[in-house]
């Protein structure tokens, strides 16, 4: 957990939700009264979000307590309580909905991300996503996919080059789009790994003719298509298949051979798993 995002998006999502006052809880409860909640399960699934929920009640008030019954990654059936806390009663309330939201769009993209790793089954490859994320929620929501058995792909235009087919007709081709990247990272002196997409099997060969970059993504490729790139490649770069990938066709995507296959999927249209915190 990289404590300072995380301090730094609790502390923006307390103002927004926060204003000048909880207005509802200073006006009905005495700003001394001490109160228990439990958080409780509706619905099934693969709870995440647990250690980010002790973050945002520390935030809040070092005071309250809180136990945990069932940490991150765990399988949560309808009716399990993951965690109990008790204190300052505003600051349970305070809390209450922040703590929710996260982890209920958390353990949806665990829980999503999990079914889709079983359905890969034994095969080699593994399960990226992608930056189609919420703004100011990527790094929550792509920790949910680590959760859930996934694997992270870069998590923004810093920290990897990734060269797609706007890039490539921008720049003149995919010769002078790999031969730039490569200068850039020299001239700049950075470490940065380079994947560039390919439309279709004629790309391919002209990424392989020219080399220098570390993995190729094989963008809406046929499955015959697929499977003749991953042999063409023979190993010689990590591939990567994606668009188009759903639930129904993602294990014969796998099937072809490639490392990775990615689907924005996980993040951009999963349904939060239901949750709630209750008074006790």
């Amino acid at each position: 957990m990289d404590k300072l995002t995380i301090d730094q998006f609790i502390k923006n999502a307390v103002a927004e939700d926060l204003g000048d006052g909880d207005h509802t809880s200073l006006s009905t409860i005495p700003a001394n009264a001490q109160g228990k909640a439990k958080l409780l399960i509706k619905e099934d699934g693969i709870v995440a979000g647990v250690e980010l929920a002790l973050q945002i009640f520390n935030h809040i008030d070092p005071r309250l307590i809180v136990e945990v019954f069932i940490k991150d990654g765990a399988p949560v059936k309808y009716g399990d309580i993951v965690l109990t806390v008790s204190g300052s009663t505003h600051s349970i309330l305070l809390a209450e909905r922040l703590v929710l939201n996260c982890m209920q769009r958390m353990s949806g993209i665990a829980t999503k991300t999990n079914h889709v790793v079983a359905l890969l089954g034994n095969y080699k490859t593994k399960l990226l996503d992608t930056r189609k994320t919420t703004p100011g929620l990527r790094y929550l929501e792509k920790w949910a996919v680590r959760i859930g058995g996934g694997v992270n792909h870069r998590i923004g235009l810093y920290d990897m080059i990734l060269i797609k087919d706007n890039h490539v007709d921008y720049a003149g081709g995919i010769a002078n789009a790999i031969n730039s990247a490569n200068q850039y990272l020299k001239d700049k002196k950075k470490t940065l790994d380079i994947e560039i997409e390919v439309r279709n099997l004629s790309e391919l060969q002209e990424v392989l003719k020219n080399g220098n970059v570390n993995r190729i993504m094989l963008d809406n490729f046929t499955f015959a298509d697929l499977k003749e790139a991953v042999k063409t490649i023979n190993g010689k770069y990590i591939t990567e298949a994606s668009g188009g990938i759903t639930e129904e066709n993602v294990a014969e995507y796998a099937a072809c051979g490639v490392d990775f296959i990615s689907m924005g999927a996980l993040t951009h249209s999963v349904k939060s798993l239901d949750m709630s915190l209750k008074a006790f």
